[in-house]
């Protein structure tokens, strides 16, 4: 310590240096993280990280110079308990960078392990696809995705608050590790895209609205359309999803919510996720709307069949049959829906329905014959939606479609890098010929 300095003037000054010191020490992401180039996080998302993590450390660092000027100048003379609490707020700024920065790491340092970092930059590829499914949203965010145990995706949207109050650069979408590789991955992928698209849109607020003042009359009615309005934010990203996949959406979240049969019938409380077993009913109905066929009678039935409400008590039988009545009204309110932000459209068509019918996706199965080549070339969003329907249609096997997931992951990270390189020296070309 600085003799000359008082005790606790001594001691925080050490502390801020200290600080200021670790923060030294942090380095790019660029710098310290090893992957092969097709694992790479997307340009864009790269450079969006990069600058907001410097502009943090910027910004703090400032700070704790700012603070050790003051400190040795009229700070010198404050009580401990003023220089005290400055310096807290500074170390809690400080620990939001360290936590801002653990989590883009996270991401970024799967990249590094083999056949993962690539399966993942397939995955931003397929994120990116699924979120301009429609071509109301325009310059998407961009989305990077990681892997993490438990059996739940989840996604931090972008411009969203991190730890400190900053807003998130990108999307950032977990995928449960055990859903890789096939198409579930899809299915939770797109459902947490879903997520972000219907922020851009403001879905979740004009449809509370819209149900708000559709709710019928009758007790019992009410009670069900209230479970849709405390619902809808998970209800429209299964939405998002069923439309960009088809019935490759209701499968991956069969597997989801296959649990004991207690937490199939739970009631949903304060949670924003349907009950389970009417989560999938929902998910049907929306396939149905959006795509006919006797496919999604046969799922229903399937569902039902593995899960029997017979089982429950009376009352919760009544419950049950309740919300399952109500669901054909609620899913045409839901598609019927119009605002601003869908320009005119209703929220059916702001999809491309007729891209994804099952015979269409079929066609496109066995015009296809699994060549690799040929299905890189197409849209991620739609190969994944015709895998689950050959899988659903028993043209494929789960460990031929597993096999086929990962080779076409790996294609569109290679073809993506590729293409950002081609841009960067095509724009270097421009800019030569410029000067």
């Amino acid at each position: 310590m600085n003799p000359r300095l008082p005790g606790s003037t001594a001691l925080l000054e050490m502390e801020a240096r200290g600080l200021l010191a670790r923060l030294n020490q942090i380095r790019p992401l660029a710098l310290h993280e090893t992957m092969v180039p097709a694992a790479a996080l997307p340009p864009r998302a790269a450079l969006d990280i990069e600058r907001f993590l410097h502009t943090g450390r910027t910004v703090l660092r400032r700070r704790v110079e700012e603070y050790l000027t003051w400190l040795r100048g009229p700070g010198r003379q404050a009580p401990p308990a003023e220089q005290q609490h400055r310096f807290v707020l500074i170390r809690m700024r400080f620990n939001s960078i360290l936590s801002q920065l653990d989590m883009f790491t996270e991401v970024v340092t799967q990249r590094s392990e083999a056949r993962t970092g690539t399966w993942l930059s397939g995955l931003d590829v397929l994120a990116d696809d699924a979120l301009r499914i429609t071509p109301l949203v325009t310059d998407p965010p961009p989305a990077v995705c990681y892997l993490a145990r438990g059996p739940g995706a989840a996604i931090r949207r972008a411009k969203t608050k991190m730890p400190g109050g900053d807003l998130s650069p990108a999307a950032i979408i977990r995928i449960p590790r055990e859903r890789m590789v096939g198409h579930g991955i899809a299915s939770s992928l797109v459902h947490e895209v879903g997520h972000q698209g219907a922020a851009l849109l403001g879905l979740v607020e004009s449809l509370r609205k819209d149900l708000a003042a559709r709710r019928p009359a009758g007790a019992r009615e009410q009670a069900v359309w209230r479970s849709w309005e405390q619902t809808i934010s998970e209800i429209v990203a299964d939405l998002w999803s069923v439309a960009t996949l088809g019935i490759s959406s209701t499968l991956g979240l069969l597997a989801v919510v296959s649990l004991p049969r207690f937490f199939v019938f739970r009631p949903s409380g304060d949670d924003p996720h349907p009950i389970p077993y009417i989560r999938v009913l929902l998910s049907c109905a929306m396939g149905e709307a959006f795509y006919p066929h006797p496919q999604w009678v046969s799922m229903r039935a399937t569902w039902k069949a593995l899960n029997p409400v017979a089982t429950l008590p009376p009352a919760r039988q009544q419950e049950f049959a309740a919300l399952e009545a109500g669901i054909p009204a609620f899913v045409a309110a839901l598609l019927a829906h119009r605002s601003p932000s869908l320009g005119g459209r209703t929220l059916r068509e702001a999809f491309p329905v007729g891209e994804r019918v099952p015979a269409r996706l079929l066609q496109l199965h066995a015009t296809w014959r699994g060549d690799v080549g040929v299905m890189a070339r197409q849209r991620p969003s739609l190969v994944f939606a015709v895998a689950g329907q050959a899988r659903a249609a028993g043209r494929i096997t789960p460990e031929a479609e597993s096999q086929l997931i990962g080779t076409l992951l790996r294609a569109w990270a290679l073809r993506s890098t590729l293409a950002s390189a081609e841009q960067i020296t095509t724009n270097r070309r421009m800019l030569a010929r410029a000067s």
